[in-house]
């Protein structure tokens, strides 16, 4: 598909000015898709898993770039607490749920069990073996509830994720972005492959299949993935009507002299 068209380059990428431009029009979409699941009350909870590096944080910037943060919000939890990790593992993950009119993205999610925490030895095999028991009835739960649930998983090749582990190593400003469990995750791509495979053959259920993204190409892993996400809706354009702005009320009032209040300096 990359060499048959002039959309992409010598190196069989999509070329930026067609991501732009598709990536403008797919963002319009969500700002229609934002408006249908308000108006209609939809649960909609999207998953998006993968290794590091494989563009999850990015798809996720895109589809909130132009959305309302009340309606399509971001769950990215952090480590858990001392208490968190003596409850039921779901249940830190239960609050973030999305309530009628939501969209919930999580980046990363109660998958963290069956992928970090099992190859990193942060759970025991008894605790994995639940989840892997748990999670699918977990799932089949929500839906019977009436939420939609859509999961991603990025895919990125071990050349690719080298790369751009270099990359972040190579650029003092995304240093941060290099973590020790990155490293680690480089050293154990393996059994980060095998975690996954175990992951899909537990959880990739009729009611809430795996939905692999690969993502080598980031652009155009990004557009395939919210061209996805949007056919999964058969929304209709239901953006609300331009409004007549108020004029301002004529109210007795004298403000105080602005030379009362400390303001920036004007560097620009």
């Amino acid at each position: 598909m990359a060499g048959d068209d002039e959309r992409y380059n010598s190196a069989g990428r999509l070329r930026g000015s067609v991501y732009d431009a598709e990536m403008e029009r797919l963002q319009e979409q969500l700002v229609l898709l934002q408006y249908w699941i308000q108006s209609q009350g939809l649960k909609v909870l999207v998953i998006f898993e993968g290794r590091g590096t494989a563009g999850k944080g990015g798809v996720i910037k895109r589809i909130t770039e132009r959305t309302s943060p009340r309606t399509v919000r971001i769950a990215a939890l952090p480590r858990p607490t001392d208490r968190e990790r003596t409850q039921w593992y779901f249940q830190r993950y239960v609050e973030h749920l999305p309530a009628a009119g939501e969209m919930v993205l999580f980046d990363r999610s109660w998958y963290n069990r069956s992928n970090v925490e099992w190859v990193m030895g942060f759970c025991t095999e008894d605790e994995h073996q639940e989840f892997l028991r748990s999670c699918p009835e977990f799932e089949r739960m929500l839906v019977r509830s009436g939420i939609v649930v859509l999961k991603y998983w990025f895919s990125v090749s071990a050349e690719e994720q080298l790369r751009r582990f270099e990359a972040r190593n190579d650029e003092p400003l995304k240093r941060w972005k290099l973590s020790d469990m990155d490293l680690a995750e480089r050293e154990l791509y393996v059994r980060y492959s095998m975690a996954k495979d175990t992951t899909f053959r537990y959880t990739d259920i009729k009611q809430a299949p795996w939905w692999v993204v690969p993502s080598d190409d980031k652009r155009a892993s990004r557009l395939n993935c919210i061209t996805h996400l949007l056919s999964q809706f058969d929304y209709e354009d239901v953006a609300p009507p331009r409004v007549v702005l108020p004029e301002v009320r004529d109210i007795p009032y004298v403000r105080p002299p602005a030379h009362d209040q400390t303001f920036v300096p004007q560097v620009f």
